[in-house]
């Protein structure tokens, strides 16, 4: 199984997520914004991959995957799902460079097969000019 950082703002959305994927069998950490996981990311074995909510404070989703590839140290290879609920993320996804994204609400089948397919591709985001 995957060891995945969930950064989410929505304690409740956060909970649900990391109670799914725990019983799936993956290793689960989780920030309540971009910042702190950042800091997750800086104290700990790197993740296969982030699952990353778009509008949160302190940090967003695309701030904290922009400083993820500036910042680099191996953490410009992690594949980000961007969730969210924003009108364009489509738009946003291209920027951030990632083809993993799912809008909210999401079923949480549609997560799970986007889950494993970004797992088994581990695309890394590659920002568009």
């Amino acid at each position: 199984m995957a060891d995945l950082l969930v950064v989410e703002d929505n304690p409740d959305l956060a909970e649900t997520l990391l109670a799914v994927l725990v019983d799936l069998g993956h290793q689960v950490d989780a920030a309540c914004d971009g910042e702190e996981g950042l800091q997750r990311l800086a104290s700990r074995k790197l993740p296969d991959l982030v699952l990353l909510d778009v509008e949160m404070p302190v940090l967003s989703g695309p701030g904290m995957a922009y400083r993820m590839l500036v910042e680099d140290a191996g953490k410009d290879q992690i594949p980000v799902i961007l969730l969210s609920g924003v009108m364009d993320l489509p738009k946003v996804a291209a920027k951030v460079g990632t083809p993993y994204f799912l809008a909210k609400p999401y079923k949480i089948d549609a997560l799970l097969k986007l889950l494993d397919r970004a797992l088994v591709e581990r695309r890394a985001p590659r920002p568009s000019p």
